[in-house]
Parts: structure tokens; C-alpha cells; sequence
């Protein structure tokens, strides 16, 4: 081994902007790379470290927003730890305490003083007095990896399998056996009896250690033929192999290289976000939909607490329209901000989920079967999406004259339930493949409202759109109408007459339009 030691650790966060408030924020770590995953590009991918991104000391999370908190158990890593100055653990004290961040400690541990925190997703986050020198330190930051903690049952197990990656037994506390590095430490702790780990924000997804080159890697390979199955994937700044120990630990064995400066320079680390290479041709549809985020000191979106999950994608010159994006059954806030962005490149996009679910699917109301919908349901939420829209307009200082609502299947049936509920939040509607969900609509002045219904005549899921048509149009409602060349599924059609609609209504809307 001509390397040995932590190359980086995994997490997961469910919330991507008050993760970076912590890690680069409070803590002072550097981004240094983002990128969309190597395993699924619509997922944004953080990793943080020294100035120069240097193996052993990076964190990397994977962004699933909004998603449930995971369960720490056997199986997993359970805490990372951070290296500072020994000298510096009561300075850190003081800083949590002003910045509102639960501390517990110090205590010590295997003799070296600990401080005890939690991210904002409830990662438990230790900082340990211990000097260890980064070759890029950042002022009053952690200065690398120290370890981390592995809960397993197969506790003996656990720590021979990381003799393959340069770890020696060291000493022991308790049910705590800890493994050392030539700079860092692994503590396997014995937890028999316990519950599984069970994957979500704030449980670590796993540890990578280092690799000297791909030699070293293809070795490492080898040695593991008789062990179980093994995965190899390129993530472009380092070569990965991933392997399971016996206790159902996810660990990896990556290069050093090519490292964070291969295709941003040292100053420049973190500020552009990357995509994988094979999604070339999708890039800016994903950018449309991985999360933004402001990094200390710039300026930032406010965020405000809702009735419904949702995200914005702002474009860098805003021309002041929102689109407010309702999913089909299934989808979620970013479904269709790629078609939104593409009908409509210089408007805000607000992606909004639904809060019903149907066998784990998002939905906008229940059904009791394929043609009958819950009445109360609808109107119940009805009534919530008009206090969201209140309070977006309020909390996020959009403009409601400038507003206008995009739905799709689901998406568009609730819109239109909505537009006749509550005929003073909705005025510009594009509903694509919608019925009309209410079974007794109410008889509402729509005069001020106008519609585009973009319908499929190939569309087997919606025969009774003329219906909603027709009693929009009874109720004031000024509406335009397209049959396309496709099905229930969305085409390019539907972006190209969106943003014709979308141009010629607001231009209309402009004081000398």
C-alpha cells in the first residue's frame, strides 16, 4: 500500500442550501466541486474539502431534496469526524453556541477531546482536537478527515476487512474497536441486537479510502474475487471500486487522481456546476432542474415555510414571470421545469409537489378509481394551493400579474379544479391532457381568466376535454385550444405551443401591450 487512509465520505442532505450554510458556512470547508451524479445526473452531487479538494479531507453529499430522514443502524457509518487544532476546541464552542448549533463536550475519546454536532439533517458530526496537517489548510477550518464510526454485528469481521485497506487494530474501548491508518482511524463499534441503517438524509451513504493510482485499485480488485461481487465506475476525479464488507457496509477504494483540479483551477474550485459527460445532450434540462443554492456571502432566495414542497430555478436574467409547475401523477417539483425552461428560458420556474399519494406516487387529490375523484379532497386541497400562492407571492415577492400556472395530466385536472374554485389566484393557465375534475362546478366569473388546452388526439387517458373546454368558456373564460399529433405523453408540440402562448399572453399583460 503506497496510500492508506480515509479518501472522502458520503452523506446524504435533504435540504441543499442549509447544508451548504453548514458545511461551508459554520464549519469553513470549501466547496470544491458540483456536479450532477455520475449515477443519476438529475441528483446534484457537493463536495467540500481543503483548498484543494485533497484526498482525506473531502465530504461529498448527494442532494435528495426534501427527502425523509434515514435510520442509523447496523450496517453503516453512523459519525464522521473532523481534525482541528487542539488549541481550538473551546473557540469552537463559542461558535456553535452563537450560531445556534447544539454542541455536546468537550469530551475525550481514545484520549483526544471531542466535540459533538449535528448538520442540519441530524448527521452527527464530530470535532476532534488532533493535530493533522491538509496540504491546502483554509483559516479556522477543520483541517481533514479524522475517521469515522462504523456500527456493525460482525464486529471482528468488520475490522479484518479493513486490513485491505492499510488499517492495523489499535486500541480499544468498550464495544469500540479502533482501527488505525498511517493518518486516520476507523472505530468499528460492536452493536449486535440493533435495528438496520436504512438510507435518507442524514445517514452517511459511505467511506471511500485511499488509492494510490489504478494499479493499486486493479489490485485491490483482484484480491476481491473470492470475496463477493465488485463495481468499478469513473467519476472523472478519481476511479472508484465499490465492495460491501461482511457486515453490509458500502465501502470504496478510490484514486487519488485525477483530483478537483482537473478541470477547474485551484481558484476557481466549486464555482461551475458539471455535468457527467454522457448527458451532454440533456445539460440544459438539467440544469433547469437540480436545486440552486447561494454560497456564503451571496445573495440568496429566501425560504419559506409552505403548505407544499416545492423549488425554484431562477434564469440569470429574470424577465419577472413565474411558472408555477403542477406534476403528472407520479412526478415531482422538477418534472417540468425542462419544458418550462425551454418554453419560456428567461421566467422563474416554481415546482410545486403534490401532497396526495397513490401506492407511493405523488398526486394532487385521491381517487376512488380511474373516473371518480374525491370531491372533498379537491376542494380541501384547492384551498391549501390557494394559500400557497398567497403566501409564494408574499413570502417570495413574486408579482401576480405575471404569474402562470403549467400543469400537466394530474397536474392540469387540479388546475383546473382551482381555476374555478378559486378564480382569483389563477388568470393564466396552460393545462396539457386535463378533464374536468369536479363533478358539481360552481358558477364562477372567469372573465379575467384565460386558458390554453393542449390536447393529444392520439389520447386515450382523457376523452372529456371538450367538456372542460366548454364549461370554461360558459364561465367567461377566454380559451385557446390545440388537438396535437400525440398521445397522453408530452412532445416538443406542446413546448412550441406553450411558448407561442405564453409570449402573446404576456405581452398582452405589459401596460402598452
Amino acid at each position: 500500500m503506497t496510500a492508506s487512509g480515509i479518501h472522502h465520505v458520503t452523506g446524504i442532505t435533504a435540504g441543499v442550501q442549509a447544508n451548504v450554510d453548514f458545511y461551508a458556512g459554520f464549519l469553513g470547508l470549501r466547496l470544491v466541486k458540483r456536479t450532477g451524479g455520475y449515477a443519476d445526473a438529475e441528483q446534484l452531487h457537493l463536495v467540500y474539502g481543503d483548498a484543494l479538494g485533497s484526498p482525506g479531507s473531502l465530504l461529498t453529499f448527494l442532494v435528495w431534496e426534501a427527502a425523509g430522514r434515514g435510520r442509523t443502524g447496523i450496517g453503516q457509518v453512523s459519525e464522521v469526524a473532523l481534525a482541528i487544532p487542539p488549541g481550538s476546541v473551546g473557540d469552537w464552542v463559542t461558535r456553535a453556541l452563537a450560531a445556534g448549533i447544539p454542541v455536546e463536550g468537550p469530551s475525550r475519546e481514545f484520549g483526544e477531546p471531542v466535540l459533538r454536532l449535528k448538520d442540519p439533517d441530524g448527521l452527527i458530526v464530530k470535532l476532534v482536537g488532533a493535530d493533522m496537517p491538509t496540504p491546502a489548510p483554509l483559516p479556522a477550518a477543520p483541517t481533514r478527515l479524522r475517521g469515522v464510526t462504523l456500527l456493525t454485528d460482525k464486529a471482528e469481521a468488520t475490522a479484518g476487512f479493513l486490513a485491505r485497506f492499510g488499517y492495523a487494530a489499535g486500541p480499544r474501548d468498550g464495544r469500540t474497536q479502533r482501527m488505525l491508518s498511517d493518518t486516520d482511524a476507523v472505530d468499528v463499534r460492536e452493536v449486535s441486537g440493533f435495528v438496520p441503517s436504512v438510507p435518507g438524509a442524514g445517514v452517511p451513504d459511505h467511506v471511500a479510502f485511499r488509492a494510490a493510482d489504478v494499479g493499486e485499485l486493479r489490485s485491490m480488485r483482484l484480491s476481491l474475487q473470492a470475496h463477493g461481487p465488485t463495481e468499478v465506475h469513473d467519476r472523472k476525479y478519481f476511479l472508484s471500486l465499490y465492495v460491501r464488507d461482511p457486515a453490509g457496509i458500502l465501502m470504496e477504494h478510490a484514486t487519488d487522481g485525477p483530483g478537483m483540479t482537473v478541470d477547474e483551477a485551484p481558484d476557481a474550485l466549486g464555482r461551475t456546476l458539471f455535468l457527467p459527460p454522457g448527458e451532454a445532450a440533456r445539460a440544459e434540462d438539467l440544469k433547469a432542474m437540480l436545486p440552486q443554492f447561494a454560497l456564503p456571502g451571496e445573495e440568496r432566495l429566501p425560504v419559506r415555510d409552505l403548505p407544499f414542497i416545492h423549488r425554484f430555478n431562477r434564469p440569470p436574467h429574470p424577465d419577472g414571470t413565474t411558472l408555477v409547475l403542477l406534476h403528472g401523477t407520479g412526478g415531482n417539483e422538477t418534472d417540468l421545469m425542462p419544458m418550462a425552461r425551454r418554453a419560456a428560458p428567461h421566467a422563474t420556474l416554481l415546482g410545486v409537489r403534490g401532497r396526495a399519494t397513490e401506492e407511493g406516487n405523488h398526486r394532487w387529490f385521491r381517487r376512488f378509481d380511474a373516473t371518480r375523484f374525491d370531491q372533498a379532497d379537491i376542494r380541501g386541497e384547492a384551498d391549501a394551493f390557494a394559500a400557497f400562492v398567497d403566501g409564494a407571492v408574499t413570502g417570495y415577492g413574486l408579482d401576480p400579474d405575471r404569474l402562470v400556472f403549467m400543469g400537466y395530466s394530474n397536474g392540469a385536472n387540479f388546475l383546473a379544479a382551482v381555476m374555478q374554485l378559486h378564480p382569483a389566484i389563477l388568470r393564466r393557465a396552460v393545462l396539457m391532457r386535463a378533464t374536468q375534475p369536479l363533478e358539481a362546478p360552481p358558477a364562477a366569473d372567469l372573465s379575467r381568466t384565460r386558458v390554453l388546452m393542449l390536447d393529444g388526439r392520439e389520447d386515450s387517458f382523457v376523452p372529456a376535454t371538450p367538456r372542460l373546454a366548454g364549461e370554461l368558456t360558459a364561465r367567461g373564460a377566454a380559451v385557446e385550444a390545440a388537438m396535437l399529433a400525440a398521445g397522453h405523453e408530452l412532445t416538443a408540440a406542446d413546448v412550441e405551443e406553450a411558448a407561442r402562448w405564453l409570449r402573446r399572453s404576456l405581452s398582452e399583460a405589459e401596460p402598452n401591450g
